[in-house]
């Protein structure tokens, strides 16, 4: 059975009549946690999707392959964050897992039976439907106006604001960061040394920082 139809009837198995009060318990009580391995698929670009997901464990990367074979990175995920919120039918990006994680998967159709917390539900999709739109917008315009320093400096940056750790980890490549950024791997390597090197953040390995300078790389950002 292929990956869209299982995570099609496990949601569909969990459909229950339960009184629910909070949005939060609603999907609890209607997805389904599913294991997936770095690099395993989610969904499929074009693919039909009547699917809500959210983030339980672990780190997600939504890419599109362009016409010209080239890749496009949209964005990354992270506990907590909800993802394949489309306006259409389908989906415009794939998702992958970028290491070992765990998804929370929810039938959209099914909120219905839930009264008015499954519309409170609806309302927080919705509302994260904006935010993902916000976010592609800012991305859009860091990509026409800013450096390369800027550029990587913005994605520390939110990475840092989303995760909120005092280490944040980079669960994806450095050339899937070159991929989101429109750059290269090389750039994308310097412009890091760069930003250690002039005190706004500290590297613990290829794999985590932590932003040392919060206001300096906030006034970076924001320029």
């Amino acid at each position: 059975m292929s990956m869209p139809a299982l995570l099609r009837d496990r949601a569909d198995a969990t459909t229950r009549s339960a009184q629910v009060i909070s949005p939060v318990e609603v999907f609890g009580a209607i997805g389904v946690g599913i294991a997936f391995s770095g690099g395993e698929e989610i969904y499929a670009q074009d693919e039909e999707t009547d699917m809500v997901y959210q983030v339980q464990r672990g780190a997600v990367r939504a890419s599109r392959l362009l016409g010209d074979g080239r890749r496009q990175i949209a964005g990354f995920y992270y506990p907590g964050d909800l993802f394949g919120l489309e306006a259409g039918p389908t989906h415009r990006a794939s998702a992958e897992a970028l290491c070992d994680s765990k998804i929370l998967v929810a039938k959209r159709s099914v909120l219905k039976h839930y009264g008015e917390a499954g519309e409170r539900l609806e309302r927080l999709i919705w509302r994260a439907t904006g935010q993902e739109l916000g976010r592609a917008h800012d991305h859009m315009m860091l990509l026409a106006r800013k450096s390369a320093y800027e550029r990587v400096a913005g994605f520390l940056s939110d990475v840092a604001q989303r995760q909120g750790a005092a280490w944040n980890e980079l669960a994806m490549s450095r050339q899937d960061i070159a991929d989101h950024l429109g750059l290269t791997i090389e750039t994308v390597s310097r412009m890091i040394t760069q930003l250690q090197a002039d005190g706004l953040v500290a590297l613990d390995g290829c794999r985590r920082f932590r932003v040392v300078a919060p206001g300096r790389l906030a006034d970076l950002v924001a320029t």
